[in-house]
């Protein structure tokens, strides 16, 4: 099961998660790294998309403990529904659904981990950051990096 941090222009208009230029990059990253989208939950840890108008444009805000919170019940309804193998936290606010606000992507990113949601977490970043970096050197070491976690999830999920 993946869980983003909310959805995005692009997901919002097409009620469905992951559908943007975030979620190309993911399922490219997925394939090479060996997961079939088909046989994974994808979801987001908010369930509202957050924005504040910039001329035409709808611009991504980051979600506050609150809404995260407020969520929560979704979540965890959908976890037990689901009951994954793995769950894969895609950026902090996915992770900080998960662990509670003192989480953090940087120190715990491609490590397998257990929460009281789920036995098996990794966390790794969110898939929009791979758009955010200033240049094409940090984009592909950023995607590698990406599909590494990615990998360990993968293998993670297999482990009994």
């Amino acid at each position: 099961m993946l869980v983003g941090e909310q959805p995005g222009d692009y997901e919002d208009v097409a009620g469905k998660p992951f559908v943007g230029p975030a979620g190309k990059i993911m399922d490219r990253a997925l394939e090479e790294a060996g997961i079939d989208r088909k046989q994974v939950y994808v979801t987001n840890a908010v369930k509202h998309f957050k924005w504040e108008p910039r001329g035409k444009r709808r611009i991504h805000q980051k979600p506050n403990s609150r809404e995260i919170a407020a969520c929560r019940p979704w979540l965890e309804a959908e976890l037990r529904l689901v009951r994954p193998k793995l769950l894969l936290c895609l950026g902090s606010t996915a992770g900080q659904a998960i662990f509670g606000p003192s989480f953090r992507v940087t120190r715990e990113r491609g490590r397998l981990l257990s929460a009281k949601l789920a036995p098996k977490v990794v966390a790794t970043v969110h898939p929009s950051s791979l758009l955010r970096q200033p240049d094409e050197e940090s984009r592909q070491r950023e995607y590698a990096h990406f599909v590494a976690d990615l990998r360990v999830a993968l293998r993670a999920a297999g482990e009994k």
